[in-house]
């Protein structure tokens, strides 16, 4: 579970870093984060206490970081929505615990980038008096958001999040994969060490 951490930690760093950089004219950057495998892989491997917590405080501390460099507000609606979001896909993870693998988790990767990127686009419409509240506005939220906010427009959002997120699952399932053929081959040898003479 340790390179697993590490691993969610260093993907955190990376979050926060290349939001602090994505101003500095690096805008192909953006939301280039694995968010919603960090919670999907966390709640499909980690014990009881830490499938949500460590997602969620991670993202939080990243947070905090990146909104006190640009004097954004630490909690809002969206910010809420975000959260609530992540834990739906925490959800998948927890559903696909007893058989979690590269076959279960790539495909729950997807599904989990694209529920989190609809949900909290659709609140973005919702409650931004700047989309039109009608089908037009919702796919503008969907496409191209805003241009006030961003110059990169909200379908490369997408793109960059989905990438990260099936980057960062593979990455982590080979972890835990790692981690445990260790510990097997560790408990293989401790069996069969012959016992030190009396």
């Amino acid at each position: 579970m340790i390179p697993a951490l590490l691993l969610v930690l260093s993907a955190v760093v990376y979050r926060v870093t290349t939001g602090l950089l994505i101003h500095s004219g690096a805008s192909w950057l953006s939301n280039f984060a694995p968010l919603a495998a960090i919670a999907l892989c966390s709640a499909a491997y980690f014990p009881k206490k830490y499938k949500f917590s460590v997602p969620l405080v991670t993202l939080f501390i990243s947070d905090a970081v990146i909104n006190f460099r640009y004097g954004a507000p630490l909690l809002d609606p969206q910010i809420v929505v975000r959260y609530a979001a992540l834990a739906l896909v925490g959800c998948i993870g927890v559903l696909l615990q007893n058989r979690a693998s590269l076959k279960t988790l790539l495909p729950a990767s997807i599904v989990g980038s694209a529920l989190f990127y609809a949900i909290t686009n659709a609140f973005s419409w919702l409650a931004d008096p700047g989309y039109a509240k009608n089908f037009s506005g919702l796919v503008q939220s969907l496409t191209v958001g805003l241009p006030q906010y961003s110059a990169t427009p909200s379908w490369m959002f997408f793109r960059n999040s989905l990438v990260s997120d099936l980057l960062f699952t593979l990455f982590f399932v080979v972890c835990m994969n790692v981690g445990e053929s260790r510990e097997r081959s560790g408990a293989r040898a401790s069996r069969f060490r012959p016992a030190a003479a009396g």
